[in-house]
């Protein structure tokens, strides 16, 4: 089984621009994952592509392993950062996705604001606030089990084993695709 770590695009009836989202699924193949996609964003009514994809096997120096659901707590998680920011004259809210690896919502934070995107994406009257303090706003922080379908939680874990960095690579695909092409 792989974790897939998914980017989906669609434009809802009522929008008047394409719409994004991320999406993470196990299954053996990304074909695989269709159903799920289409339940996880039923206004789209199945009207959905993917904008990129990886098989996400490697993270933040740990191989990424897919073990069925036990009681064993692991302390190491694999957390997905969703940052936000501007710079002058771009007319739209920027965004850095990040898959991270710790043991708190707290160090993966420190950690976040230690990247170039969040040290730059801002300035005068165009700031975000993360509790107060101005900066670039961490729109979005999960822990990857937390966020994958109900039927995949209950049934996988996601064990990270330490890796060492160099022989870390995903397969990544970036390009549109259609689902319904997908084999």
């Amino acid at each position: 089984m792989k974790l897939f770590y998914t980017i989906l695009g669609a434009t809802p009836t009522g929008r008047n621009t394409e719409q994004h989202d991320v999406f993470f699924g196990i299954a053996e193949t990304l074909k695989d994952l269709i159903p799920h996609m289409k339940s996880f964003w039923p206004e789209a009514k199945g009207q959905i592509h993917i904008d990129c994809y990886q098989e996400v096997q490697f993270a933040d120096g740990f191989e990424i392993k897919i073990v069925e659901k036990t009681s064993k707590v692991f302390d190491e998680h694999l957390f997905f950062i969703n940052l936000g920011g501007y710079q002058p004259g771009r007319f739209e809210e920027l965004h850095q996705q990040y898959l991270m690896v710790g043991k708190s919502l707290g160090e993966i934070i420190k950690r976040v604001k230690q990247t170039e995107f969040y040290k730059t994406m801002g300035f005068k009257n165009a700031t975000s606030h993360i509790d107060d303090k101005h900066g670039v706003d961490i729109d979005d922080i999960f822990k990857v089990n937390d966020i994958l379908p109900p039927e995949m939680k209950s049934k996988y874990s996601i064990q990270l084993v330490k890796s060492p960095e160099e022989l870390q690579e995903n397969f990544t695909h970036i390009g549109y695709l259609k689902i319904d092409k997908i084999k």
